[in-house]
C-alpha cells in the first residue's frame, strides 16, 4: 500500500507525532522492552526492532504458525504482518524489547482487518493494552506505560481473536528511553533505478516501467531534464507531450534519506497525429500479435474491445475475396459476433488506437483464396486494401496466405500500399513454417524485398511436424529447441531481428499440433534474446530486439481464461 512521500519504516531518533483512535483489525503478536530513564524526550527511540516487518518476521514469534509477512496491504515500506487466528490460538505474535527502568514509553500499531489487540506485559506496574473491533482500513491503536524500578525488558505483543478474520498490523513503535537494545539503523539514499524500458506511446504520452529499488518509497520521472511525475510503483505515463517529437526521460528512487541519482536516460518519440487509418502509434520495441476472430468457431466470441491489452498488435481476422482478383473487403459477421455492429466495432478500432495498440486487417487464413500474381491482382490488392484502410481505420495489414504467395506481385501490392498510406503503415506477414525453411521460399522472398518497410514476420510455429533448424539438424515442433533453431533460420537469413516473431497456438484447441506451454514461449524468447533457458540448440549469438510473440488467437487465449496472453505478454514487454 502507497504511503505518504517521507514516511519510512525506521524511526530517527526524535519523538515523532503518533496520532490517536480507535483501530481495526490487529495483527496478534507480543514485543519486550528493555529501556532508559525518564520520561520521552528528544533522545527517545522506537526501541522495538524489524518494527515494519521489512525483514519477514525476524525479532518476532507468533504462536502457532499463525503469522507470516505480506506485500499488500501494507502501511509503510513493502511488508506488513499477517496473522490469522485458527480453533483456540487468537494468532498471537510477540518481541521482547529492552526498556531502561522508571521510564515512560508509547506503544503504537496501525492495524487493519479482524478484530486485532496491541499491549505489552511485564512492564513492572500496570500491564495495558487496547482493540480495535475490526476495519477495512488502516487505523492506529495507542497506549502507554511506564516500567518499573527493575524492569529491563518488556514484551509487546498483538493478536486476534477467537473465530474472527485474520488481521494486519504494521509499524509497530515502542517509543521512549533506548535501554541499550538501540532501534533500527536510519535509512540511506537509496540506489538508481534500472531497467528503464519505454512502453505504450501515443500522440501525447509516453508510458515508462523500471526495477524496483530497494528502501525507495518514491520514485521522480524527468523529461529532457525537468521534473515531469511521481509515482510510488514501478511505472509512469508522462502525459501533456507534443505529437511526433522526441524525448529524454530518466527516473530517480526517493525515501525520507534524500533522493538517488537519476538512472540512465531513455528516449521515446511520440506518434504522429494521423497515420494510415487512425492515430499512428509506433509498434514497441518488443510486441505481442493477436489475431482476432470475425467468425465464431467455438472459441469464445469477443469485441475488440474485450482483447486484453497486453496485445499490441491486433490482426482482424479476415478479409474476403471478391470477383476481381487480388481485391479484397471485410464484412462483420454481426449475426456470428451477437450482433456486434460496424459502428461499434469502428468506434472499438479507435479505442485500441488511443490506447497505443495498432489493429490491422488480415488477409488469407487457412481458407483465403486470395491470389496476387499479375500486375492488376497487385493493383487490386494494394487499392482495395487502402480503401479498408481508409473506411475502418486499420494500422496495416497482416499476409497470411497459406494457399501460395507470389514475391514478385505480392512485393508490387505491398510497396504500392506503402506509397499510398504513408511511412506509418504496419506490415506483418504469418508464414508457415515450410515457407520460411529457405531465403530462395516465395514467402522468405517477399519479407526480404520489403525489408525496409517490413514490421514483423510472425512465422507459425505449428501444424509443422518436423523441420530442419540453422545447423542442419531436425527439430520437432512443441519444444523450445524448434523455436529457438527455426526462428535463427530467419535471423540469420537476412531479416532484422525486430522483424521476426514467434507465432504459436493459445490454447491446444487453437490447433491440429504444435501447442507449447507459455512457459515454453517464454524460454524460448530468453534464450534468443538473452542466450538463457535454451534447450539443446543455443544460437551462436543473442538478439535482444527480437520483436516478440504471436497467437492464434485471442478468442482462443480468452476460452482459456487468457492464461497465454498474462503469462507471454509482460514476458515480451520486460524482454531487454
Amino acid at each position: 500500500m502507497e504511503r505518504s512521500p517521507g514516511s519510512t519504516r525506521h524511526r530517527r531518533r526524535r519523538v515523532r507525532p503518533l496520532l490517536g483512535g480507535a483501530v481495526a483489525g490487529v495483527a496478534a503478536g507480543a514485543l519486550a522492552v528493555t529501556g532508559l530513564v525518564g520520561t520521552a524526550q528528544a533522545a527517545d527511540v522506537n526501541v522495538a526492532r524489524n518494527a515494519g516487518f521489512e525483514s519477514g518476521l525476524a525479532n518476532w514469534t507468533c504462536s502457532g504458525g499463525s503469522g507470516v509477512t505480506v506485500s499488500s496491504p501494507v502501511h509503510g515500506g513493502t511488508s506488513a504482518l499477517k496473522a490469522t487466528p485458527a480453533g483456540q490460538d487468537n494468532a498471537r505474535c510477540t518481541q521482547t524489547v529492552a526498556v531502561k527502568p522508571g521510564s515512560t514509553y508509547t506503544l503504537s500499531s496501525w492495524v487493519q482487518g479482524g478484530y486485532a489487540y496491541l499491549g505489552a506485559s511485564g512492564t513492572g506496574t500496570t500491564d495495558v493494552s487496547t482493540w480495535s473491533p475490526g476495519s477495512s482500513g488502516w487505523t492506529q491503536l495507542r497506549t502507554s506505560f511506564t516500567t518499573g524500578p527493575s524492569t529491563t525488558s518488556v514484551t509487546v505483543y498483538t493478536h486476534g481473536w477467537y473465530g474472527q478474520a485474520a488481521y494486519v498490523a504494521d509499524d509497530i513503535q515502542v517509543t521512549g528511553p533506548d535501554g541499550g537494545g538501540g532501534t533500527d539503523p536510519e535509512p540511506g539514499v537509496p540506489g538508481a533505478p534500472a531497467g528503464l524500458t519505454v512502453g505504450t506511446v501515443t500522440t501525447s504520452s509516453v508510458a515508462l516501467t523500471w526495477n524496483t529499488v530497494s528502501g525507495a518509497t518514491g520514485y521522480t520521472v524527468y523529461r529532457n531534464g525537468a521534473r515531469a511525475a511521481t509515482s510510488t510503483g514501478t511505472s509512469a505515463t508522462v502525459t501533456g507531450l507534443a505529437a511526433d517529437t522526441a524525448y529524454q526521460f530518466s527516473v530517480s528512487a526517493t525515501n525520507s534519506a534524500g533522493e538517488s541519482v537519476k538512472s540512465a536516460t531513455v528516449s521515446a518519440r511520440t506518434a504522429k497525429t494521423t497515420g494510415p487509418g487512425g492515430p499512428t502509434t509506433p509498434v514497441p520495441k518488443h510486441a505481442v500479435t493477436g489475431y482476432w476472430q470475425n467468425f465464431n468457431n467455438g472459441a469464445a466470441v469477443q469485441k475488440l474491445s474485450d482483447v486484453p491489452a497486453h496485445y499490441d498488435i491486433i490482426a482482424v481476422s479476415f478479409a474476403d475475396a471478391t470477383a476481381t482478383p487480388g481485391a479484397v473487403t471485410f464484412n462483420l459477421d454481426s449475426a456470428g459476433l451477437n450482433g456486434y455492429t460496424v459502428d461499434r466495432f469502428k468506434a472499438d478500432i479507435k479505442a485500441k488506437q488511443a490506447a497505443g495498440k495498432s489493429v490491422i486487417i488480415s488477409v488469407g487464413g487457412e481458407k483465403g483464396t486470395v491470389a496476387v500474381n499479375s500486375d492488376a491482382s497487385a493493383t487490386a490488392f494494394a487499392d482495395s486494401v487502402y480503401a479498408l484502410i481508409q473506411e475502418y481505420g486499420f494500422n496495416g495489414v497482416d499476409i497470411d496466405l497459406e494457399n501460395g504467395l507470389n514475391s514478385t506481385y505480392m512485393t508490387k501490392a505491398l510497396r504500392s500500399l506503402s506509397s499510398k498510406a504513408g511511412s506509418g503503415l504496419v506490415i506483418t506477414m504469418a508464414p508457415q513454417t515450410i515457407d520460411m525453411q529457405s531465403t530462395s521460399g516465395e514467402y522468405f522472398r517477399t519479407a526480404l524485398n520489403i525489408k525496409d518497410i517490413l514490421t514483423v514476420v510472425n512465422m507459425q510455429y505449428y501444424n509443422s511436424g518436423s523441420m530442419l533448424g540453422c545447423d542442419g539438424k531436425v527439430y520437432s515442433q512443441g519444444s523450445v529447441d524448434f523455436l529457438t533453431a527455426l526462428a535463427c533460420i530467419q535471423l540469420e537469413g537476412g531479416l532484422a531481428p525486430s522483424q521476426v516473431g514467434l507465432g504459436v497456438p493459445a490454447s491446444t484447441r487453437g490447433a491440429g499440433s504444435g501447442y507449447v506451454a507459455p512457459s515454453v514461449v517464454n524460454a524460448a524468447l530468453d534464450c534468443l534474446t538473452r542466450g538463457t533457458n535454451c534447450g539443446t540448440f543455443k544460437p551462436s549469438r543473442t538478439y535482444p530486439d527480437l520483436r516478440g510473440a504471436m497467437t492464434w488467437s485471442t478468442n482462443w487465449d480468452a476460452t482459456a481464461g487468457n492464461t497465454w496472453s498474462a503469462a507471454v505478454g509482460p514476458h515480451v514487454h520486460g524482454l531487454p
